[in-house]
């Protein structure tokens, strides 16, 4: 454990004895609960969690259905609330933000990408990246956006004339294209097979390192996790593990 004593950051242990840096922290979760009810049954989605999230980090969530994974993210994402506790994005409290507020957080702050694509058929690759540049404060130009993601060539293609791993690379660019601080990915290749699962990840993790944009995956594919800054395991509500990669492995020498 180091401190500062100049009151500069300081590196403490967190709860699963990774090594962070807290006054970095963009994201503050902490206690957080949710708990869905189903008739008279309650569903606890999520129990007590604890998380930090810092810039430019990759962050890889894994467990199995049920383990709270999506509702995690939906909360950081601002489509969801928590029963209890308490979430901070900068000086941003999403427990006690109204839905105009956590509107306004997510058109400003967060980009979706999720399994199935959400492309409007009727509208090419271009058009359904510039919707998202048309509601964003400070947007990325949508042609560089899919230039990014390597659609330079695509631009004017309808999503039925392109294939599952180029539509899901139009998502990242209409994500992207606002610009957003964070990144939430949830099963981006669940759909997809090895080799474009693997071109897909080479573009999340391209624009991880080149945005700097804070980037959380959720997937049920372990060995997505040797990508990540740090991997969190989820079971039943609750994070059971953090463990931080001392070294990344590049998409490119992945196999699955």
């Amino acid at each position: 454990m180091k401190e500062e004593a100049d009151g500069g950051a300081r590196d403490v242990s967190d709860s699963h004895g990774s090594a962070v840096a807290s006054a970095d922290a963009i994201f503050h979760v902490r206690g957080v609960a949710k708990v869905y009810s189903m008739g008279e049954t309650k569903v606890h989605a999520l129990r007590g969690v604890d998380l930090d999230l810092y810039p430019g980090e990759f962050v890889v969530l894994l467990g199995p259905s049920g383990s709270g994974k999506s509702t995690l993210l939906n909360i950081l994402g601002g489509l969801d609330v928590p029963t209890s506790g308490e979430v901070l994005y900068l000086d941003h409290d999403l427990t006690a933000a109204g839905e105009r507020e956590l509107t306004r957080y997510r058109r400003e702050h967060v980009g979706f990408v999720f399994q199935f694509y959400n492309l409007i058929p009727s509208l090419t690759a271009l058009e359904n990246t510039t919707l998202v540049t048309e509601i964003a404060s400070n947007p990325l130009s949508a042609q560089e956006c899919l230039k990014f993601v390597g659609l330079e060539k695509r631009l004017n293609f309808f999503p039925a004339q392109l294939s599952g791993g180029e539509q899901q690379r139009v998502a990242i660019a209409r994500a992207v294209a606002k610009r957003p601080e964070v990144l939430l990915c949830d099963e981006p290749t669940g759909a997809l097979d090895y080799p474009t699962g693997r071109l897909v990840l080479e573009v999340l993790e391209h624009v991880n390192r080149e945005l700097r944009t804070i980037t959380v995956v959720i997937t049920h594919n372990v060995a997505i996790a040797a990508m990540a800054d740090r991997v969190i395991r989820m079971s039943s509500g609750s994070i059971v593990d953090i463990q931080r990669n001392e070294k990344k492995v590049a998409p490119s020498e992945m196999t699955w």
